[in-house]
């Protein structure tokens, strides 16, 4: 039985990690929580540098990192819901532009292929679009307001392709948009007759 695959994603500070916890702690075991690959990585000593030649083999980790993590995952729990704390296409958000391969090409993968590895995906806006600081306590977060309304436009033109991609829209209450999140994956599972099991 193959898990079924949620990706959760969208500019940074978008709150997409706080709505992972809170749907596990909402519908318990039978929810397993993906954890970021970059955030991992960044808060492990993994360099974060700036430079576009940096940029590639950085992402190039990530992707195999969060690829692995997956998949993992899925194995240990095939029978329940994987909410996936970003997805493997993010990257190509991240990827410098060059004469040089494309994000998907460097990979040996395509956009379809990755997007075909999840059912549905959630994608929360950033707050930064409403100029509220993104900033959160979150060490491995460096990008201003300006870099993550820029990342979220080029994160959403990737992943809106996907025939079942929700929009989680940034609201003024974050509360608000938390539970908005809720009612989304109780409505997706709903419309995919999906009853996770915790076994």
């Amino acid at each position: 039985m193959k898990a079924f695959r949620i990706a959760l994603t969208g500019g940074p500070g978008g709150g997409k990690t706080t709505a992972a916890d809170l749907v596990r702690r909402e519908l318990g075991e039978c929810i397993v929580v993906v954890p970021e690959a970059a955030t991992m990585l960044f808060s492990g000593g993994f360099p974060r540098n700036g430079d576009p030649f940096a940029r590639k083999p950085v992402q190039t980790a990530i992707y195999h990192v969060q690829q692995n993590l997956e998949d993992i995952q899925a194995a240990h729990y095939p029978r329940r819901v994987l909410l996936c704390d970003r997805g493997t296409p993010d990257g190509a958000a991240y990827w410098p532009e060059s004469d040089g391969p494309d994000f998907f090409s460097a990979m040996r993968t395509t956009l379809q292929d990755e997007l075909d590895r999840y059912d549905a995906v959630l994608f929360f806006e950033t707050a930064a679009v409403g100029g509220i600081s993104i900033e959160g306590g979150n060490p491995a977060r460096i990008e201003s307001l300006a870099d993550a309304v820029a990342l979220d436009a080029r994160l959403r033109a990737l992943w809106s392709q996907h025939p079942h991609c929700r929009l989680i829209r940034h609201r003024a209450s974050f509360l608000h948009k938390m539970q908005d999140a809720v009612r989304e994956i109780r409505t997706v599972l709903d419309n995919h007759g999906v009853k996770p099991s915790t076994s």
